[in-house]
């Protein structure tokens, strides 16, 4: 096998030499200091709790311990509350998908009349809310307490990224929606067969943004759930931390107070991982779409 040999002229310059060193060293430090509290959380999860109290812990878990994963796994209303987080996820995403593509492709329209008034309506929601109270009534006078609803309508459109999604829209060459609608397609069918399967990666980005921020919301569960077997796994895990569920656990099967220290010690790393882990999971399939689906967003073309 023959090495080519690099010329001088293909490295650079002194100075763009001297820059790309830095930037390999500034890199690697961001790379460290980001890794280094995940990594921490799996070793605090996985050690005794002698050793955590103490400080012991760092990258290497200390004295391998499963005890809170066996806790928590064992649990029968962990699974059944981790099987309502992916229904409410899959469900609220799905919704919040189809609410915030047809009202951004509706105000990307500017021949539309009202259009400006949608705006102003949408973007007078960031900063202003009814307020506690009266979403709650709300949400209680229309009967959404306890049913998925009350946890998949109240926050199915962000306007962040309706307002990503409409300049993406925008961006889109208005040839292909006047061509498709001389060939007698309707409106419905120029956004299905035209628009949305050019829009992959703003809908993939989208699609990841509602998923992480429904997965990990507790909140507005808590608010309008009040049945164990519905709670979200976040508020499950919550509970626990807060020591509602996990000392009434700890009376039922008579744990023993060294068990009950363990789970104190690293209960936070334990459900900090079992959340996230699904989230980890499903990023590598849309990271391709996720660069290039903000930044088409939100820089017309």
């Amino acid at each position: 096998m023959v090495i080519p040999k690099i010329n001088a002229a293909d490295r650079g310059t002194r100075g763009q030499r001297i820059f790309r060193r830095f930037n390999v060293v500034f890199l690697t430090g961001v790379v460290i200091l980001t890794l280094y509290p995940f990594v921490n959380i799996i070793a605090r999860s996985f050690s005794q709790n002698g050793y955590i109290i103490s400080g012991q812990v760092n990258l290497l878990p200390r004295g391998f311990n499963l005890t809170t994963y066996r806790i928590v796994l064992t649990d029968p209303l962990f699974w059944t509350n981790y099987g309502n987080t992916v229904l409410y996820t899959v469900v609220s995403t799905l919704v919040a998908m189809i609410l915030t593509t047809c009202y951004a492709y509706v105000l990307a329209k500017k021949h539309l009349r009202g259009r400006t008034a949608l705006i102003l309506i949408a973007v007078f929601t960031m900063f202003f809310n009814g307020g506690l109270i009266p979403n709650y009534v709300l949400i209680s006078s229309l009967g959404l307490k306890n049913t998925i609803w009350a946890v998949a309508l109240p926050n199915a459109i962000s306007v962040f990224n309706l307002l990503v999604m409409k300049t993406f829209f925008e961006s889109l060459p208005p040839d292909l929606e006047e061509a498709a609608a001389i060939d007698g397609m309707n409106t419905y069918r120029i956004l299905w067969r035209i628009v949305l399967p050019l829009s992959k990666a703003v809908m993939a980005t989208m699609v990841l943004f509602y998923a992480v921020s429904f997965w990990n919301s507790w909140f507005t569960a808590f608010l309008y759930l009040n049945k164990l077997e519905l709670f979200p796994v976040t508020v499950y895990l919550r509970n626990i931390i807060a020591g509602v569920s996990g000392g009434e656990m700890a009376g039922a099967n008579g744990r023993d107070i060294g068990e009950l220290l363990q789970v104190a010690a690293n209960i936070q790393s334990v459900t900090v991982l079992l959340t996230i882990l699904p989230i980890v999971a499903i990023y590598p399939f849309v990271q391709r779409y996720f660069v290039s689906g903000v930044m088409l967003g939100a820089v017309k073309g």
